[in-house]
């Protein structure tokens, strides 16, 4: 957790403590927040509208929490029961919009660090989205087609109460894929009785957008090139190290890859795997997407390359670049010094929140680039807003037409974040950027729309 010692201004720690003191079961949350809240001083200290009507302390609480049982048959006709959850944090600028993650970590400090840093990263994208997020500690893993759609019948049979395309539109996060997403809204059309696009990420057959499942491994990368060319670097000869082997990791691998970079290792929860030739992106994909295996069959296809036990032992392979793109406080100190130490030029974030307080605070005494991932991996919910688009309009873009538009989006949130910095007073904090551009689109709509 991030001290408060930098903090001055007595609002914010007002708003702070308040919180802790209400959210103190909530670590990954008060984590979130905190971040947050150390970037806004300069701006609520120029503008004292923001005190005057509290905004910030209406931010960091959500206009809506829903959680709820999901009881569901297995397949040797055992009943389960696992939590279900939606955070519907904040619609000022849309329709609340954010993943549903499926996987036995979530719990209601999870979904609402997740919900809260939602907020800025769809603000950051200029399109009209809110910010929520949702799902459940039920995992997929292992279970059966039959037995996960059984549970996402029975998870949206509740949420479908809440949902809608212009008031929520959940899509996909860990745990939750083209399959979950489906069974999702078939389940949805059946009780509602209509068609429209109440979530995103869907099959490409039903409404879904070409580049969708490419979008935030893409996203992260064209944030980076944009980070490194206006710091005088490329990807172009740079080795690469991408945690995580899911969506974000693997289209992340092949962007890099065609801008230039060789990505030398990727990981999943077993394990990691080193191919200084270069880590094939399609290997990977057939692997993960095809296979649902672990990443150590990496060897069957590539001898030459290395498997090693562990997942955390990643940052210790030496590389220019590192995108964690697996979970939240992934990188700690410790990883951050040791890549520093190892010539890493820059951190770029593909997960969300993957690198602790000690983590930054270590790159930004060291001077690398860090790119915070509700900036740099905003990619996803980006393409997600331009499906809503497309679904409202009854039409289907081309991948190149998509792409190109994902493209324009992430290079206008790099522009936005490093604008803002510079015009706080802190040049280069992409950091800071990306809270305080996030933030002010957002306060904004708040303090037109009234208490």
């Amino acid at each position: 957790m991030l001290t408060t010692m930098s903090m001055k201004n007595a609002y914010l720690l007002s708003v702070l403590d308040d919180l802790k003191a209400k959210s103190a079961h909530e670590p990954e949350f008060l984590q979130a927040v905190e971040e947050v809240l150390e970037s806004l001083e300069p701006v609520v200290e120029a503008d004292p509208r923001y005190e005057q009507q509290n905004v910030i302390g209406r931010m960091v609480e959500p206009e809506r929490i829903v959680m709820f049982r999901v009881p569901w048959v297995d397949d040797s006709g055992k009943v389960q029961v696992n939590r279900g959850y939606r955070v519907q944090f904040n619609s000022a600028i849309g329709p609340y919009k954010g993943g549903l993650r499926f996987h036995p970590t979530v719990n209601l400090s999870v979904v609402k660090f997740l919900g809260f840093e939602q907020i800025f990263k769809n603000s950051l994208t200029t399109l009209p989205m809110g910010g929520g997020k949702g799902g459940s500690d039920f995992d997929p893993k292992g279970k059966s087609d039959a037995e996960v759609m059984r549970f996402c019948q029975s998870f949206m049979t509740e949420l479908q109460r809440h949902i809608g395309p212009d008031t929520d539109v959940p899509a996909g996060d860990i745990g939750v894929g083209a399959r979950e997403i489906g069974f999702l809204f078939g389940q949805y059309k059946k009780i509602r009785d209509e068609f429209t696009g109440v979530l995103t990420g869907k099959g490409l057959s039903y409404g879904g957008s070409l580049a969708r499942t490419e979008a935030t491994g893409f996203g992260l990368c064209y944030f980076a090139d944009a980070q490194l060319r206006d710091n005088g670097q490329s990807f172009q000869g740079k080795k690469v190290v991408i945690s995580g082997s899911g969506n974000v990791a693997i289209y992340a691998n092949q962007k890099c890859t065609q801008l230039g970079g060789k990505v030398i290792a990727m990981s999943d929860s077993n394990g990691y795997i080193v191919d200084e030739n270069g880590i094939n992106y399609k290997v990977i994909q057939e692997i993960k997407e095809v296979n649902r295996a672990r990443i150590k069959t990496y060897l069957d296809y590539v001898p030459s390359a290395k498997y090693v036990e562990g997942c955390s032992g990643i940052w210790t392979v030496p590389c220019d670049i590192a995108m964690p793109c697996a979970t939240q406080n992934e990188i700690g100190e410790t990883a951050a010094d040791t890549l520093i130490a190892n010539g890493c030029i820059g951190v770029f974030e593909g997960a969300n929140m993957p690198s602790t307080p000690g983590a930054i605070a270590a790159y930004q005494a060291a001077g690398i680039l860090f790119a915070p991932a509700k900036a740099s991996n905003a990619g996803g919910v980006a393409t997600s807003g331009l499906e809503m688009s497309q679904n409202s309009e009854r039409l289907s873009w081309t991948f190149e037409e998509v792409d190109a538009k994902l493209k324009g989006i992430m290079e206008g949130i790099y522009a936005a974040c490093a604008a803002a910095a510079e015009q706080y007073g802190m040049k280069g904090n992409i950091q800071a950027g990306a809270n305080i551009a996030g933030f002010l689109k957002v306060a904004d709509a708040m303090l037109w729309q009234g208490i």
